[in-house]
């Protein structure tokens, strides 16, 4: 096993009795002065709770809202432990971080890689949707940190390009998820593959079912930091529940959709998404179409036109719940509400992020009232109820919701990129063992063909 700077030689050690800083929390210079240049400068609660224990190299339990700062709490102390190892030798990473979703491990990543940078450390991706022999050649360079979805890892092992031997710390991140969308015996496989010294960190919104089996599969010991209850209670997030008649849906949701501000909308199913999308269009709102019928191309692409601005509202199904940060989402609206009170707390925790204010609507049909009411208070959710039809004053106070231009919206073509040699139909992470579905799924747990278009 690898030798680790001992966290006394750090600058300084923790004081609980004052609000601490990076320095303070027993980082290394090189970090703080990066996390300086990223304008981060306090921890956030679940860091200044967990990073002293994770660099005195104890196993970890993280739990804490949406946007609490997991990402930092876990990469912190992973990057000064490896900065005074040696480099990673080919195909064999000393750290990884395993995540549910494609998106969230290139968020992660980039996160990350910019510190690790400052401390000499390599980041790489293990990802399905994007080709093989980029991440290939990445692995045979030598990658410090691996941050993997368990689907491509799984396959990248199984092709002799990655070798989890020399791994000394395994993050998992989003740890329900992953057990949620059925991960949990490829989650357990991979762990299996690491060495039995090493030390774990496990982060979640919630640390109870499958994951209480991982935990005491492979932890030891684990010290646990709660910051947050896994209710939405979050002072700076307004819960709202629109009764709208049935024949007003698309109204209700065309004008909320022509408001101003970064929008988020979550609907049940990928057909569901392109049509709103479609429809918006067609009376002049450009969306962007999330879901895992997409190809990572479009994916990506779609992210960073939310993210910079160019269109502001968002359709998707709950690929986009989980881990996804977009700064300044200031309404979430349940188009469909979701199926249980865990898809509620994460779909909303797309907004109120790290101290900003943001609402939740769930738009809600008179036959769904009851149980929509009855998911929400499992959800720790009292919404101020509002009867709204479009146009109704009451909908642009609560929404800023207001009259779509009527002008459709009309898109360029893009030109599909000419096949690149290597490239393979993307995998969509999902348990093995399973039959590849008809119709595609709106989460990462299917499997799909996306071929780039001809011509």
């Amino acid at each position: 096993m690898t030798t680790f700077a001992d966290p006394s030689t750090f600058p300084s050690v923790f004081d609980s009795s004052a609000e601490p800083s990076f320095t303070d929390l027993g980082l290394p210079r090189p970090l703080v002065r990066a996390l300086d240049r990223e304008g981060i400068t306090t921890p956030f609660e679940i860091q200044a709770a967990t990073v002293p224990d994770a660099l005195a190299g104890r196993d970890v339990l993280g739990r804490g809202q949406t946007g609490s700062g997991k990402t930092l709490a876990f990469g912190l102390p992973l990057l000064a432990r490896l900065s005074a190892g040696p480099k990673a030798r080919p195909r064999h990473p000393r750290a990884l971080i395993l995540v549910p979703t494609r998106e969230l491990a290139m968020q992660v990543a980039d996160a990350l890689r910019p510190l690790g940078r400052a401390v000499g450390l390599f980041l790489g991706t293990a990802v399905g949707g994007v080709p093989y022999d980029r991440q290939i050649d990445g692995l045979r360079r030598g990658v410090d940190v691996m941050v993997a979805t368990p689907g491509r890892l799984g396959d990248l092992i199984q092709r002799g390009a990655c070798s989890l031997d020399d791994i000394d710390i395994t993050v998992l991140d989003e740890a329900d998820q992953m057990a949620d969308m059925g991960f949990l015996p490829e989650v357990t496989e991979l762990l299996g593959k690491t060495p039995a010294g090493g030390q774990r960190l496990l982060f979640s919104a919630t640390l109870d079912g499958d994951v209480d089996t991982l935990v005491k599969r492979f932890m030891t010991d684990p010290v646990t930091h709660s910051t947050a209850p896994p209710v939405a209670t979050v002072s700076t997030m307004d819960h709202h529940m629109l009764l709208i008649p049935p024949h007003d849906k698309f109204g209700v949701a065309a004008s909320i959709a022509a408001r101003e501000g970064r929008t988020i909308m979550f609907v049940r199913t990928q057909m569901g998404v392109d049509r709103l999308v479609g429809q918006l269009a067609a009376v002049g709102v450009r969306a962007g179409a999330l879901h895992g019928g997409k190809t990572q191309r479009a994916r990506t692409r779609t992210l960073a036109e939310f993210r910079e601005g160019r269109v502001g509202v968002l359709v998707a199904t709950d690929v986009a719940a989980r881990g996804i940060h977009v700064d300044d989402v200031s309404l979430v609206v349940h188009i469909d509400p979701p199926n249980d009170s865990k898809d509620y707390l994460h779909r909303a925790g797309r907004t109120a992020r790290a101290g900003e204010s943001g609402a939740v609507v769930t738009l809600v049909l008179p036959k769904q009232r009851r149980s929509t009411l009855a998911l929400l208070q499992r959800a720790g959710v009292k919404p101020t109820e509002t009867r709204v039809r479009a146009g109704d004053q009451a909908l642009a106070d609560v929404t800023g919701a207001r009259e779509p231009s009527g002008v459709p919206v009309v898109e360029e073509p893009t030109p599909s990129p000419a096949p690149r040699r290597g490239d393979r139909a993307p995998r969509f992470d999902r348990p093995r063992g399973s039959r590849p579905p008809r119709r595609r799924f709106e989460h990462e747990g299917s499997r799909a063909k996306d071929r780039t278009p001809r011509g």
